[in-house]
């Protein structure tokens, strides 16, 4: 559904902001870029175990399909097709 998916990417984008801000002020006072790119790597890990599977909290609001409709046999007549032209080149 389409605020499950809404919920998701803003899940997801919220994990990334903060692990990115979280490990730029760690790797800062460390003085270790290695630790930024780890806690970043530890927050993307975390957003799509978070987001990715079909978790029940992204599925509460389904689509509503229209029902199938059968078509008759007498409108799939390949008689009453006009054969199709191509374009000479």
């Amino acid at each position: 559904d389409y605020k499950g998916q809404k919920l998701a990417e803003q899940i997801f984008q919220g994990i990334i902001l903060v692990s990115a801000i979280i490990g730029f002020i760690y790797g800062y006072i460390t003085e270790q870029f290695g630790w930024t790119v780890y806690i970043v790597m530890a927050g993307f890990a975390l957003s799509c175990l978070l987001t990715l599977p079909p978790w029940p909290m992204y599925r509460r609001n389904p689509l509503k399909w229209l029902p199938v409709q059968e078509s008759s046999a007498e409108e799939k007549k390949p008689a009453d097709r006009k054969p199709k032209r191509h374009a000479k080149s």
